[in-house]
């Protein structure tokens, strides 16, 4: 009997990903640094927030949509750029095709394993994704690229410091995939042969280049090569992200801030939004959970420029709640690519489903009938939950 492809939760979903996926591809999914305390307080303290929902006088019909900065989205959930995608074969073009399924932004990687090119084309509302790596006229090629392919703005992430070490251990991740390597990783690929499969039904191995950075007439660089030109690359002035946002000239968006002092920064040097973000876990083990920090930073400039989050989001629930104390819309990541290693496109449109769904009915029962009507007063806020670093005017906890 076969199993039902469809799963109510991402819960499930990550667990139908960890069943079928060999353990080192499925270990840098979950990834987190150190001790992975910054994961799990990413998604713990959503836990901590209550609603305060309406018995009655509930509305019929209820609007999820939004813009973000000036794209249209069917909800406020965007598909946050995450790095080579060796879950399913289509990668980011699946991806790509699910979320313009469902009417959502797609954020890609510059680390992704499927050029901007075809995703773009299987998604027209595509933000492509760089980091600060390489020199001036390397980074200006990548934006040409981008925007001859039609994306619509730019994601400058730049929350990283290389933090590596896991306490659980770190998976074994090849720079590329040839005979030697495919023998050596063979104990972990075979007890999963669906996925082995997928790629063998393409007659491709999973592709471990980054498409995106490979310079005009050349290959594209490994993960590891371009993972060593970005580790090299003298990190960023705040004049540098100025110059970065001049040679865009379109929507920006700075990726990484939990500091109101940093927020303020940002804005100083002309983005147009900031998502509120620590990597997912990935940057500074022991980081506080971005719902925590989300509050002053939105207080501080949500007036002048688009506040997004990002960490920890794994319900619709979730994504009122980051809606409610300031985000006007949230980017997914580690959800959507356990859809997809669950059950490719249709996963991930699983996975969007489930948080149209889940946002729906924290809507509905909150007695609203926008998503742009949420606030605080919608929720029950634990005293001390919220952290304020980087100083600003609103009298939280201090940290930093």
């Amino acid at each position: 009997m076969t199993r039902n492809p469809w799963f109510e939760t991402v819960a499930e979903a990550q667990r139908r990903a960890k069943r079928r996926l060999p353990y080192m591809v499925y270990g840098a999914l979950v990834a987190g640094s150190e001790r992975g305390r910054t994961i799990r307080n990413n998604t713990d303290a959503f836990g901590e927030l209550g609603f305060a929902p309406r018995v009655a006088g509930h509305h019929a019909q209820r609007d999820l949509s939004t813009t973000v900065m000036g794209v249209e989205t069917s909800m406020p959930v965007l598909i946050s750029p995450t790095g080579v995608q060796a879950v399913h074969p289509d990668g980011e073009v699946a991806v790509a095709r699910a979320a313009a399924n469902r009417g959502v932004i797609m954020g890609l990687s510059s680390f992704a394993s499927k050029p901007v090119e075809e995703v773009a084309e299987a998604n027209p509302n595509v933000f492509f994704q760089m980091y600060w790596s390489g020199d001036r006229d390397a980074m200006v090629q990548r934006m040409d690229r981008a925007r001859r392919a039609g994306a619509k703005a730019l994601i400058a992430t730049l929350d990283w410091s290389f933090s590596n070490g896991r306490d659980w251990g770190s998976p074994m991740i090849p720079d590329r995939i040839d005979l030697k390597t495919a023998v050596k990783l063979a104990p972990g690929v075979l007890p999963h042969p669906g996925w082995l499969w997928r790629f063998a039904k393409t007659g491709r191995i999973p592709d471990l280049t980054t498409p995106n950075l490979a310079p005009p007439g050349g290959t594209a660089p490994t993960f590891f090569g371009a993972y060593g030109e970005w580790m090299q690359t003298p990190p960023p002035t705040w004049e540098d992200v100025a110059w970065l946002r001049k040679e865009w000239d379109g929507p920006f968006m700075l990726k990484g801030v939990t500091r109101v002092d940093d927020a303020r920064k940002a804005v100083d040097a002309g983005v147009t939004a900031i998502s509120v973000s620590n990597h997912g876990g990935n940057n500074l083990d022991t980081t506080p959970a971005t719902i925590r920090v989300l509050p002053s930073i939105a207080e501080a400039v949500g007036d002048q420029i688009e506040v997004l989050l990002d960490g920890g989001i794994r319900r619709g629930g979730d994504v009122a709640k980051a809606l409610a104390l300031g985000a006007r819309a949230v980017l997914i990541g580690r959800a959507y690519l356990w859809g997809l290693a669950a059950n490719g496109q249709a996963g991930v449109e699983n996975v969007l489903d489930i948080m149209r769904g889940g946002l729906d009915s924290a809507v509905l029962g909150l007695g609203h009938t926008s998503v742009r009507d949420l606030s605080p007063a919608d929720l029950v806020i634990p005293p001390d939950f919220r952290l304020t670093l980087g100083g600003g005017a609103v009298p939280d906890t201090p940290a930093g």
